[in-house]
């Protein structure tokens, strides 16, 4: 049975009781896997040391928790299609929060890190579907509300989660960190059970073999985008680049004329879809780029400590929060094209201002180029979502979401992969030129999206 999902005409707020409490259930189980990338990234020395790891074996710790989310992201928004977008998003938020606990129990890295990949799957049953429910959640004319207030939870997320990580850390052992994940996921969940909306399901089926491919050919994507960075062996750079390429095609290949492939490249045939996903992937890059190599570059080349560098690392998603749920609102009246091409702009600028600062800045001149990135990125991130969104068709609003999840993570890991690249050839200045690369990106990305203006 398909329930309502527009609220009473004359609801002054747009929704209904019911679906504000769905909106609630969503930002609870989009704040945690937020939460849960940001506490794990400063959490990773106290675990290494704890479980008797290499720092270089410890990565693993994140490894496989973006692994298993950019690999099955887009399988799990094809199931949601299919059997419905709230039982993938149930089913990911139960999974989530039992891997959690299971993170907290595990006595050795390879069981931490097995739990992670369980909790990477759960997170893409929350993100990969994320975008679909707040589209059948909102009302056209209000879902750059929602997806504004979408990106102001992540930002405020990416915000707030190191300095969790860090009061919890002073206070307790690193098992807390994702212990305190299953308060968190069962309220949630108390909300989402009776409130999120059913959706109408589809008739094609689902491709198991289709699903693999994807899963192989992502994984071996991060695998080469990783180890080219790190300058392993040539032959593994270029296994894992082939094993990509192959698997690729051959997943083509295999969706060529289905209805709705996993890869959705029936929505990539429409230039608006395909100019928002190009957008994301360079946005993101750029975010990546000066979130992985600002740390190193306040902490080694201007000599701050970890506490300050987290207050000075806190300006960009503080002002991304403020303003993304004002872009929203400008984008259900304003085309995403123009909004997220002064955006992107503004970033650009900032990321250039900030390889260009003097060799000792004060903390204002830091802050104020902090911020302006911020906006720049904050202006362009949730209208984009919804030019996303709005330019797939509603059958296709799981391959859409899906294709959100995936430009981000695949942005970020392009770019840390950049920015470790950096380093391993300039050392810790380096830094400055993952910075130039950034704006590079921010401005390509700025180009893609004014060229919306001129397709359907």
């Amino acid at each position: 049975m398909q329930v309502s999902l527009n609220p009473p005409a004359g609801d002054p707020l747009a929704l209904s009781p019911r679906n504000r409490r769905a909106v609630i259930a969503l930002m609870l189980a989009v704040a945690l896997a937020t939460l849960d990338t940001a506490i794990a990234n400063t959490a990773l020395p106290a675990i290494a040391a704890d479980l008797h790891a290499a720092p270089a074996t410890s990565v693993w710790v994140i490894n496989a928790y973006q692994l298993a989310m950019v690999a099955t992201v887009l399988p799990l928004a094809a199931v949601g299609e299919i059997i419905g977008y709230r039982r993938v998003y149930l089913g990911g938020l139960i999974l989530f929060t039992l891997a959690s606990v299971a993170c907290s129990a595990a006595p050795t890295l390879a069981l931490l890190a097995t739990a992670r990949g369980l909790q990477g799957l759960g997170a893409a049953g929350i993100m990969g579907i994320n975008g679909a429910l707040l589209r059948a959640i909102y009302p056209p004319d209000r879902l750059g509300r929602g997806l504004g207030l979408n990106a102001l939870v992540v930002g405020a997320g990416f915000a707030v989660g190191p300095g969790i990580a860090s009061l919890i850390l002073a206070f307790g052992p690193w098992p807390w960190l994702f212990g305190i994940n299953l308060p968190l996921g069962v309220v949630a969940l108390a909300f989402a059970w009776p409130s999120l909306p059913a959706s109408e399901r589809r008739s094609h089926v689902f491709d198991p073999v289709a699903a693999l491919l994807n899963v192989v050919t992502f994984a071996a994507l991060i695998l080469a985008l990783g180890s080219a960075a790190q300058r392993e062996p040539a032959p593994l750079v270029l296994a894992a680049a082939v094993v990509a390429v192959v698997g690729g095609v051959l997943l083509l290949r295999r969706e060529s004329g289905h209805p709705a492939p996993i890869l959705p490249v029936d929505l990539f045939r429409r230039p608006a879809f395909a100019l928002s996903s190009l957008t994301a992937v360079c946005s993101f890059s750029c975010q990546g780029l000066a979130f992985v190599s600002l740390p190193f570059y306040f902490e080694g080349v201007l000599h701050r400590n970890q506490v300050d560098t987290g207050f000075l690392m806190s300006p960009w998603p503080i002002v991304v929060a403020a303003v993304a749920p004002v872009a929203g609102r400008l984008s259900d009246r304003h085309a995403p094209g123009l909004l997220g091409g002064i955006g992107l702009a503004i970033l650009a600028v900032g990321m250039a201002s900030l390889a260009l600062l003097p060799a000792q800045p004060g903390v204002a001149d830091i802050a104020i180029r902090m911020s302006l990135c911020g906006l720049g990125f904050g202006f362009f991130q949730s209208p984009n979502l919804k030019a996303l969104m709005s330019s797939a068709p509603p059958e296709r609003a799981g391959g859409a979401s899906g294709i959100i999840a995936t430009s981000r993570l695949l942005g970020q890991a392009t770019g840390a992969a950049l920015t470790a690249l950096c380093f391993s050839l300039a050392g810790v200045h380096g830094a400055t030129d993952a910075l130039w690369l950034g704006a590079m990106f921010a401005t390509v990305a700025g180009v893609a999206s004014s060229l919306r203006l001129w397709v359907r």
